[in-house]
C-alpha cells in the first residue's frame, strides 16, 4: 500500500514506498492509500502508476463521466473547485521552485467544464467480436485501445461526427488497420471539418474553418494550431488588450495570429511565425491590416525589439529560446506579456527576466478543465 502525499505539477499524485522509492500515480488524490495499481513505467529512481484500488477515498473525489477519463481528462476524479485551487496552488509551487515568490493568482474560467474542446484525435480499435470499428482512446501509459461509447470532454458535434465516420467504415466493411487515427474540429457554430488519417500516407489537406475573436474573424485548418477553448481564450486575450499601452507591439511565436491581431490591429503590429501552414494562414488573417508578418524563428528576428514596445510571447510548451530572452534583457522593451501552456518553463524564463522586469500581474486560466493542464499569463514592465 503507498500513502498519497500531493499533487505535484505535471498533474499525477505523489507517493512513497516502503523501500523509498517514489511512484506517480493517476486515479489517485492526496490523502488517500492505494491498494493496488498497474505500474506503467519503472525507471532506477521511480515509478509510474496507475491506481486501481483505493482505500480512505479523498472528500474531494467524485466520480468520473467516462468511462474512458485517464485517456482524455485525467482529473475528472476531481471536485472542479477543487480542481481550481489545486491549479492555483501548483503555479505558486513551479514559480517558488524557480525562486520567485508570487502570491496566490487569480483562475478564470467560464464554468463550463465539459464539452469544451473543439478539437479531438481518436483511434480506431477493431471488435473481433463483431467485427466492426470503434472509435477508441490509447491507454494511459500504454499503446492499448480503449473503444469507448461516450466523451463528455469534446463538443457534442465532434463525438456525433466521429461515429458517423465509423458508421459509414463499417458500412463499407473497413479494417481499422487502414487507418492511423481520426481527426476533427468544429468551429462555434458547431461546423465540422477533418478526417481520417491512412496509415503510409500524407496527411490530407483539410477544409478550414472559421471563427470570431473578440469581434475578428479567423481563418485555420482543422489540422493546425489553434486554441481549443475560444471561450476562455477570449477571456485571456481581453486582459493582455488591458495592459498594452504602446503604439508598436512585437507579436513572437503568433501562430495564426489570433493574440496580436485580438488586442493590437490598431497598433503598427509585427507578427512573427517559424510554421509555414500557421504562416500561410496568419498572412491571411492580416491581409487587409496595416501589420508585418514575417516567416521566421523568433530568436532570429530580434532585430525588431525595440525599447518603446509591447512584446508578446506565447511559446510552444519547451519556452523562449535563451538568444530571445537576452536580447529582451539588452533592448528593455517598456512591457512583456507572456502567456504560456507550460508554466515551468515559463517560470524559468521569467527568472531571468526579473533582472531587468518586474511582475505586474499573473493569472491564471483554466483552458482544459478536468486536465492538469494550466494556461499562465505574466505580465511584466521594467
Amino acid at each position: 500500500m503507498v500513502k498519497i502525499e500531493k499533487i505535484i505539477p505535471g498533474g499525477e499524485a505523489l507517493g512513497v514506498k516502503d523501500d523509498g522509492k517514489k511512484i506517480f500515480f493517476w486515479n489517485a488524490l492526496p490523502g488517500e492509500t492505494v491498494e493496488d495499481f498497474r505500474t506503467t513505467k519503472i525507471k532506477s529512481n521511480f515509478e509510474e502508476a496507475v491506481a486501481l484500488k483505493i482505500i480512505n477515498e479523498s472528500p474531494s473525489r467524485v466520480n468520473p463521466k467516462d468511462s474512458c477519463f485517464l485517456s482524455t481528462s485525467p482529473w475528472q476524479i476531481i471536485d472542479y473547485e477543487y480542481e481550481l485551487e489545486l491549479k492555483k496552488s501548483l503555479v505558486v509551487e513551479i514559480f517558488r521552485e524557480h525562486g520567485i515568490k508570487i502570491e496566490t493568482p487569480e483562475i478564470l474560467t467560464d464554468g463550463h467544464d465539459y464539452f469544451y474542446r473543439n478539437k479531438m484525435e481518436y483511434a480506431l480499435y477493431w471488435d473481433k467480436e463483431q467485427s466492426k470499428i470503434r472509435l477508441a482512446f490509447h491507454a494511459r501509459g500504454s499503446h492499448q485501445k480503449i473503444p469507448v461509447e461516450k466523451s463528455s470532454i469534446e463538443r457534442p458535434e465532434l463525438f456525433l461526427a466521429a461515429q458517423k465516420i465509423i458508421d459509414d467504415l463499417n458500412k463499407n466493411h473497413e479494417e481499422a488497420r487502414k487507418y492511423q487515427s481520426l481527426l476533427l474540429r468544429c468551429n462555434q457554430n458547431g461546423e465540422v471539418s477533418g478526417g481520417l488519417f491512412e496509415n503510409g500516407r500524407s496527411h490530407p489537406k483539410f477544409k478550414n474553418l472559421t471563427d470570431t475573436i473578440l469581434g475578428h474573424k479567423y481563418s485555420y485548418s482543422p489540422n493546425g494550431f489553434f486554441q481549443i477553448n475560444l471561450p476562455v481564450y477570449e477571456m485571456a486575450l481581453t486582459e493582455i488588450k488591458s495592459h498594452i499601452k504602446t503604439n508598436e507591439v512585437l507579436d513572437l511565436y503568433a501562430g495564426v495570429g489570433t493574440i496580436g491581431l485580438s488586442v493590437a490591429r490598431d497598433k503598427f503590429l509585427t507578427l512573427v511565425e517559424v510554421d509555414k501552414s500557421a504562416f500561410e494562414e496568419l498572412k491571411n488573417n492580416a491581409r487587409d491590416l496595416n501589420a508585418t508578418t514575417i516567416l521566421d524563428k523568433s530568436e532570429n528576428v530580434t532585430n525588431y525589439i525595440a525599447p518603446d514596445q509591447t512584446v508578446i510571447l506565447d511559446p510552444p510548451r519547451a519556452g523562449c529560446d535563451r538568444k530571445l530572452i537576452d536580447k529582451l534583457l539588452e533592448i528593455k522593451p517598456a512591457k512583456i506579456i507572456y502567456l504560456s501552456c507550460n508554466p515551468s518553463t515559463q517560470a524559468r524564463d521569467i527568472k531571468l527576466l526579473l533582472e531587468k522586469y518586474k511582475i505586474n500581474t499573473i493569472k491564471t486560466y483554466n483552458f482544459f478543465p478536468h486536465t492538469p493542464h494550466i494556461e499562465n499569463l505574466v505580465v511584466l514592465s521594467l
